[in-house]
């Protein structure tokens, strides 16, 4: 699998819909749960697209300090589902947490963890903090990465 790193405006319009079909069938279909995707914070972020032969299977985009959290975030952290055993969600984190390292010269990076996720995060580097909430139905926990 190999990344692109591209601002909103660098995306086409055909890249842009496969990652919303991406996004949809995976937190709409698949987990089941109806909310709102596209909330205007796609045009601030910059977006983690990992390719293989030519298809989009895996996704985030990421947030420089301030624009979602106090720190830098990533967020709709997304694998294909066929293409989940490869164990490519680690791929992803790496490359998102080196996309905030040289863009954003961070590693301070603040989370909205789905919980059934907790050890995958922790497994980068992230740790729990505060109490778990809902967030469209799902049980979610922040965590930081300092």
């Amino acid at each position: 699998m190999e990344f692109l790193v591209k601002n909103f405006s660098e995306l086409n319009t055909s890249e842009l819909y496969k990652i919303l079909q991406l996004r949809s069938e995976v937190f709409v279909v698949e987990q089941d749960c109806v909310y709102q995707d596209l909330d205007f914070k796609d045009q601030k972020a910059v977006h983690v697209i990992g390719i293989k032969n030519n298809k989009i299977i895996a996704y985030t985009r990421i947030f420089k300090p301030g624009d979602y959290f106090k720190e830098a975030s990533i967020g709709r952290v997304i694998v294909d589902a066929k293409e989940r055993k490869f164990g490519y969600g680690h791929d992803l984190m790496k490359a998102s947490i080196k996309v905030i390292q040289e863009k954003f010269n961070t590693l301070k990076i603040t989370i909205s963890a789905q919980v059934y996720l907790k050890n995958f995060y922790e497994s980068h580097g992230f740790k729990k903090v505060g109490d778990e909430y809902l967030e469209d139905g799902i049980p979610h926990i922040e965590m930081l990465r300092n």
